[in-house]
């Protein structure tokens, strides 16, 4: 008789693709792994190893920007669990997130096991009440939830962070480089580029524009070719940083794009956004502009050479602000392109 497991985690790229050591262990000990996602990590959990199917719901009590709670919103997602018929869920939430309300869905539609990690007395709608110490990585403590559900990876997997392979291949990338024999714009995707990634989730966590346009003029005096990526909200972003000398893909990629883009670089410059955990799944090396609104104890980039970057004693530490509460943004703002520069050349030699 085939065991479906449903795994939830349901906020953005980043929170789910350090999921990734839970879902493989989860997978190693069924025969089917839905995983339900927000609509911002939909994409993340498809390339993740382990995952048969992907169910998207947007959840009105973690999204940052939430849609109003609606019963029947509620009601079709009940039914749409009840048709999955899932064994059994794990439900994965950040330290500041509950489980519960998930929870209290997945029971009505009749999931007969649940497993989550809350602080909260959850009664009857958790099995298994697992409880961590708040300091662990996050892929660790998502790997902790699965193993005390009794689950764990299969031999030989080292617990690292993971995207399906094979990538998509880069030749055929038009981007804002120089022009072809097509007239197209197009870059040297060659393996060995350092990629700049300016953008982030929130503008607490991103280093200031002008910084990373220095930083892809100090690279490229350092000898480096600079690709720098964003989203396609951040094209006007990306171009202003890529400027003369850098090679702009922003609005070109999507994220199993961006994957390759990644495993391809020797460095990647990025701040505690989707892309750092993303360039730590497919095994880059990271130079983590880290904003300490979080502790980095938990969402540095896990399993890779990094260097972190940021004065983490700032006082906007531990607030988890979404807009900087200091004027002049010091935590991130006093890293200079030089420091980058030294940064990318101690992980390259890593």
């Amino acid at each position: 008789m085939s065991r479906t497991v449903l795994v939830a985690r349901l906020d953005s790229v980043g929170d789910v693709l350090v999921q990734g050591p839970l879902v493989r262990a989860a997978a190693a000990g069924a025969d089917r792994v839905v995983f339900l996602a927000g609509p911002a990590g939909a994409e993340a959990a498809r390339l993740l190893p382990g995952v048969d199917e992907v169910e998207t719901w947007a959840c009105p009590w973690i999204l940052g920007d939430p849609p109003p709670v609606d019963a029947a919103d509620l009601a079709a997602l009940t039914g749409r669990i009840r048709a999955l018929a899932p064994d059994e869920a794990v439900v994965s939430t950040s330290f500041h997130q509950s489980p519960l309300p998930l929870a209290l869905v997945l029971r009505t539609a009749g999931v007969p096991r649940i497993s989550a990690i809350s602080v909260d007395y959850p009664g009857s709608l958790l099995d298994v009440r697992h409880r961590v110490d708040d300091d662990l990585p996050e892929p660790e403590r998502a790997l902790s939830l699965a193993r005390a559900a009794g689950f764990d990876l299969p031999p030989g997997d080292d617990g690292r962070l993971a995207v399906r392979r094979p990538l998509p291949e880069l030749r055929d990338l038009h981007t804002g480089g120089h022009r072809g024999p097509d007239g197209h714009q197009c870059a040297d995707l060659a393996p060995g580029y350092v990629v700049l990634h300016p953008g982030a989730s929130v503008p607490a966590r991103a280093w200031p524009a002008h910084r990373c346009a220095e930083a892809v003029e100090a690279l490229a005096d350092a000898g480096h070719r600079v690709l720098v990526t964003g989203g396609p909200r951040e094209r006007e972003l990306t171009a202003a940083v890529a400027g003369a000398r850098g090679v702009d893909l922003g609005g070109a990629l999507g994220l199993a794009e961006l994957a390759a883009v990644l495993d391809g670089a020797a460095a990647v410059v990025v701040g505690n956004t989707g892309p750092a955990h993303l360039a730590a799944a497919v095994g880059t090396p990271v130079v983590s502009l880290f904003s300490p609104v979080v502790p980095a104890a938990r969402w540095a980039p896990y399993g890779v050479p990094t260097v972190l970057l940021g004065d983490q004693g700032a006082p906007c530490r531990l607030t988890r602000a979404r807009e900087c509460p200091v004027p002049g943004h010091p935590c991130l703002g006093s890293v200079t392109a030089d420091d980058v520069v030294a940064a990318v050349e101690k992980v390259v030699s890593a």
